[in-house]
């Protein structure tokens, strides 16, 4: 099957590349290995998550949000706005198409998709003239190999399994990470009542959504280094010196390491009160090291 562009991943991404095809009349289709569009919000979100972002940083092109809707996006509503935004751009993946290899032939200068159609056991093959890789920076859960942890008696796994705690009222869970998922997912198991403990191994800069929302603001006009001494300065004063729980901040910016390296600063939703007040436990080991100290946990949850 020819076509003039191919994009992989019916993601926000992936339906944001088709619309603005599309407005320009420029055939194009979107491969996506599940069953549907936006499969990481519809299957692997926890019930808690919300949009980290004020709604105007993720608006998609050409559609607005509706004004009811609040500053930070509840996970339901963020699904619906993408109901409506493929609806409205008629948006209309190509489900249980998972790309095998993807490969340029330079003498015919197109790109060659091969493609394993899932629901129907077949092999395909796409070319395009132009081709947009939108799978997302998560599209894959790492669990990483822990020496013990096939032995765990009890129960293990990714964030994106992660519903929420309502099943573990009374028992005791760590949590592996303290990036965005692993203190939302803290913070929502000591809501239904879990023993909840952290492992922090790296250093990562918490701070609030109002923060982030000024930053992204002054990043238009200032320079990143100004913002992060800004917004570093503001979080101090929020926060206070979170080593003393176990949090140690980078040393560079939030804003610079997010543009260098793609990693996102920990947005605090309330687990860092928590922390400070003991209920919410921090060890600053690797998973290993306090397997070899035998600290037994009910339920282990892997955030990577």
């Amino acid at each position: 099957m020819e076509e003039v562009v191919v994009i992989i991943g019916a993601g926000p991404a992936g339906l944001a590349s088709s619309a603005c095809l599309n407005r320009l009349d420029i055939p194009n289709v979107i491969l996506e290995r599940e069953d549907c569009y936006a499969s990481l919000w519809r299957k692997k979100a926890y019930d808690r998550v919300k949009l980290h972002l004020a709604k105007q940083f993720c608006e998609l092109p050409y559609m607005p949000y509706p004004p009811k809707l609040p500053m930070f996006v509840p996970k339901n509503d963020f699904i619906s706005y993408l109901d409506n935004y493929a609806s409205h751009f008629g948006i209309n993946p190509r489900f249980h198409c998972y790309v095998e290899s993807v490969y340029y032939i330079k003498n015919a200068s197109r790109w060659c998709i091969v493609v394993r159609n899932n629901k129907l056991n077949t092999i395909e093959v796409y070319i395009a003239k132009f081709l947009v890789v939108a799978t997302g920076e998560n599209s894959e859960g790492l669990i990483p190999k822990v020496p013990g942890l096939d032995g765990f008696e009890g129960m293990y796994m990714h964030s994106s399994q992660y519903a929420n705690g309502k099943d573990f009222i009374g028992k005791d869970v760590l949590v592996v990470g303290c990036g965005n998922s692993g203190m939302e997912i803290a913070y929502d198991l000591l809501y239904w009542g879990a023993h909840t403990s952290i492992v922090a191994r790296s250093p990562v800069h918490v701070i609030s959504k109002e923060i982030v929302f000024l930053g992204m603001c002054f990043l238009k006009y200032l320079p990143c280094r100004f913002v992060d001494f800004i917004a570093t300065t503001l979080s101090k004063i929020k926060f206070g010196d979170t080593s003393k729980y176990g949090i140690q901040r980078p040393t560079e910016g939030p804003f610079y390491i997010k543009s260098k390296t793609g990693r996102s600063p920990t947005i605090d939703v309330g687990a860092v009160q928590k922390i400070k007040t003991g209920e919410i436990q921090v060890y600053i080991q690797t998973l290993c090291s306090l397997y070899k100290k035998k600290i037994t946990m009910d339920r282990v949850y892997i955030k990577n």
